[in-house]
């Protein structure tokens, strides 16, 4: 594998398990020295240990906004620059509109947006005074299709692709590229312990026939932040094996 990340630093959160588990991976692999912030401590830390290659474990609540700049400071002590940020924690709480709860909503538009939000603004002064860096914000095609019984989830990923756009345009001339990924239909604990019909499903709506990977994911996430992607801004990459909503 190549070393396109070689002397670079990348933030990953939600870098315990799954898609961020995965991410920080492909990061190390590629030459990066990463920082897994998640809000499982004990989680963070076994990935630090497992990956090596100098990565650094960070607790912290991403939708806790008074922690958020806190953590990013500290990292910063620790590495002294970021490259890349990878916005990758999110939850879900599914539920139809009128089963949808104010607890539910606040979770999961706390983690899944205002997460993002709270890390590119403690980020992103790093990056405009080095003059460079990359976000790839995590999306979800729900954000763009939207999904029965996902008002709180797809409202949330939208609101990520929208923040996607605006950073893009303000960014773009200070040295920084800001992109999206939108997973479709991937394989994660989330749907792990989902009914044998309803992952059949899935992939019958899916026409590659199959569930996506995390690898799949942390794949995508890789290239738009590294220089093979420097003249791509502002833009919604879907990771769904041609999903076509209906089929």
């Amino acid at each position: 594998m190549t070393a396109r990340f070689a002397g670079r630093v990348a933030l990953i959160t939600g870098g315990a398990r799954g898609i961020g588990r995965a991410t920080a991976e492909r990061f190390a692999a590629e030459g990066a020295r990463v920082i897994i912030a998640d809000r499982d401590a004990a989680g963070a830390d076994d990935a630090a240990r497992a990956i090596g290659r100098g990565a650094i474990a960070l607790a912290v609540d991403v939708a806790d906004a008074a922690a958020v700049g806190p953590a990013v400071a500290a990292a910063l002590a620790q590495t002294e620059r970021i490259d890349v940020l990878i916005n990758n924690a999110g939850i879900v709480r599914d539920a139809t509109l009128q089963k949808t709860s104010d607890e539910a909503w606040d979770a999961v538009l706390g983690v899944n947006l205002g997460g993002v939000f709270h890390c590119a603004r403690a980020v992103v002064p790093h990056m405009v005074a080095r003059g460079s860096g990359a976000i790839v914000n995590g999306a979800s095609i729900v954000g763009v299709y939207g999904n029965f019984g996902q008002t709180s989830y797809a409202a949330s990923k939208a609101g990520v692709i929208g923040m996607t756009r605006v950073w893009a345009r303000e960014l773009g001339r200070k040295g920084v590229r800001v992109n999206c990924v939108a997973p479709g239909f991937i394989a994660t604990d989330m749907t792990a312990g989902m009914p044998a019909e309803a992952l059949a499903g899935m992939k019958g709506r899916t026409p590659l026939g199959r569930l996506g990977t995390p690898e799949d994911v942390a794949a995508a996430y890789a290239f738009l932040a590294s220089d093979d992607a420097a003249f791509i801004n502002g833009q919604v990459l879907g990771v769904d094996g041609g999903l076509v909503l209906g089929t």
